[in-house]
């Protein structure tokens, strides 16, 4: 299986960036969407897949939850980055000489203060470190990109300034998949386990699902729903809690939830981040 590590979009995105990070000694190979990213690694192109879930300004990443349940991949990893936004432009560009950027349609907004302050204006591109790959070969010294700054790296522009977004806090959760689990894993910073579960038919069943949970004491840090092929009476829940499957605690409580529910799957259990805080 060759050393290479998936993730979504054009070299030089955010993704890019997570994998350098997280895998420094795997090679990042992009691929164009993320079914793309799953199918890298079922079929032994990759090895690993880099898939972002949640931000925490703009909140899930679509698709991605109703996802993972059918990629046949395990969550052995996740890593945290924080979204620091950097103005690029061609060789030899100044910033006073920027009076137009492009960026992805959610980078926009989040340095509108900078922008503003400097007269620039603004267009959305499909993703931002395609629109440093356009800059490269087509700009003119008065156009920018926003971008993360290996970007500016690999198409070879220059950074002229950092650190542009208005929100200092602004991070990205990624998740870090394989095809083979490994429960058998203890992290120095505690453990996550994530699944999904659909309830049962029955009166207050979510409701009684999560009881376990609270009289354990077992640390629920996420809990999201979603509509499963359409339908509105069938909900899949998705949820993130603290521990291992093999703690007295958590034992129990799965124990319960499982009882409650109709379908019941682990998707990952991996060591807790230390960025988490």
């Amino acid at each position: 299986m060759s050393n290479r590590i998936a993730f979504q979009g054009e070299p030089g995105a955010y993704s890019h960036e997570a994998c350098i990070a997280a895998r420094p000694d795997m090679e990042a190979l992009p691929c164009r969407t993320f079914d793309d990213v799953i199918e890298a690694v079922r079929s032994g192109e990759a090895e690993l897949a880099m898939l972002p879930v949640e931000n925490s300004t703009y909140g899930r990443v679509a698709d991605i939850h109703s996802l993972l349940p059918n990629s046949g991949l395990n969550i052995i990893d996740e890593h945290f980055v924080r979204v620091r936004i950097a103005l690029m432009g061609r060789k030899g560009a100044k910033l006073e000489d920027i009076r137009h950027v492009r960026a992805h349609l959610v980078l926009l907004p989040q340095a509108k203060t900078f922008l503003k302050a400097h007269g620039i204006t603004s267009e959305a591109a499909v993703d931002s470190a395609g629109a440093a790959k356009d800059l490269a070969k087509n700009g003119v010294n008065s156009d920018g990109v926003m971008a993360s700054a290996v970007a500016a790296d690999i198409y070879g522009l220059d950074v002229l300034a950092r650190g542009v977004e208005d929100n200092d806090t602004n991070t990205t959760r990624f998740l870090i998949m394989s095809p083979k689990a490994d429960h058998s894993r203890r992290g120095d910073h505690g453990m996550m386990t994530s699944f999904v579960f659909e309830v049962r038919n029955i009166p207050a069943a979510l409701y009684k699902a999560m009881g376990g949970f609270a009289t354990n004491g077992v640390n629920m840090t996420k809990l999201e729903s979603y509509m499963v092929n359409g339908s509105f009476t069938a909900t899949q829940f998705y949820a993130d809690i603290e521990g291992h499957p093999d703690d007295p605690a958590v034992r129990l409580a799965l124990e319960e939830l499982d009882y409650f529910t109709s379908q019941f799957e682990i998707l990952g259990v991996y060591p807790r981040d230390p960025a988490r805080d």
